[in-house]
C-alpha cells in the first residue's frame, strides 16, 4: 500500500520561511513525477509547484521566486522550501505522486496523495 506522507507544516509570521517535506512508503520517487498541492477554506484545491520524473521544476506564477520544489534522490523525498510567506499562503498542503514521468496541473491526474500539513501564515 502506497503512503505519502508530509511533514514541516506550522504557523509562522509574514516573511518568514517553512520547508515542507514529503516522503513515500510502498514505492519510490525516483522517476516519477511529485507535486504540491494546496487548499484554503472554500476553495479548490490548487497546483503550487511540481518536479518531473527526469527533474524538471514548476511553480505557480504566485510562488516564483518564493517557493521552490527539489528532491533528494539519496533519502528519496521531496521538498517544498517556501520563503517570504505571505498571509494568502495559509493553507493545508498536499503532496501528491502518480505513474508519470511529467507533471500533471490537475489533482484528478494523480494518484498518490498525503494526508496533507497546515501551513498558517500571520500578519
Amino acid at each position: 500500500q502506497v503512503q505519502l506522507v508530509e511533514s514541516g507544516g506550522g504557523l509562522v509570521q509574514a516573511g518568514g520561511s517553512l520547508r515542507l517535506s514529503c516522503a513515500a512508503s510502498g514505492r519510490t520517487f525516483r522517476g516519477y513525477a511529485v507535486g504540491w498541492f494546496r487548499q484554503a477554506p472554500g476553495k479548490e484545491r490548487e497546483f503550487v509547484a511540481g518536479i518531473s520524473g527526469d527533474g524538471n521544476t514548476y511553480h505557480k506564477d504566485s510562488v516564483k521566486g518564493r517557493f521552490t520544489i527539489s528532491r533528494d534522490y539519496a533519502k528519496d523525498t521531496v521538498s517544498l522550501q517556501m520563503n517570504r510567506l505571505e498571509p494568502e499562503d495559509t493553507a493545508v498542503y498536499y503532496c501528491a505522486s502518480l505513474n508519470a514521468v511529467v507533471v500533471p496541473l490537475r489533482p484528478r491526474e494523480y494518484d498518490y496523495w498525503g494526508q496533507g500539513t497546515q501551513v498558517t501564515v500571520s500578519s
